[in-house]
């Protein structure tokens, strides 16, 4: 569905692919961080697990701008075009 020249389902569809994107470098992050204290390289670790923890952030914030997303789309005025 468009709402002022906006296809709302593919705009949720590309959140979700930034969200997928940021899943994956959180796990590499993750993975990383663990390699680095393994390996004796604290400071290292330290700063990919603070990376870790912004990528989380990230991504409720992503989670919120889906639905901020519905509510726009609900609440935007002008013009609706409905695939029938």
């Amino acid at each position: 569905m468009c709402t002022n020249g906006v296809n709302a389902g593919q705009f949720e569809q590309m959140i979700d692919q930034v969200d997928d994107h940021l899943k994956l470098e959180r796990r590499w992050a993750h993975n990383l961080a663990h390699q680095a204290a393994d390996a004796g390289f604290a400071a290292t670790a330290e700063k990919l697990h603070a990376a870790q923890a912004l990528l989380d952030d990230a991504r409720a914030l992503l989670d919120e701008a889906k639905d901020a997303l519905e509510e726009d789309a609900a609440d935007a005025s002008g013009v609706t075009v409905s695939l029938v």
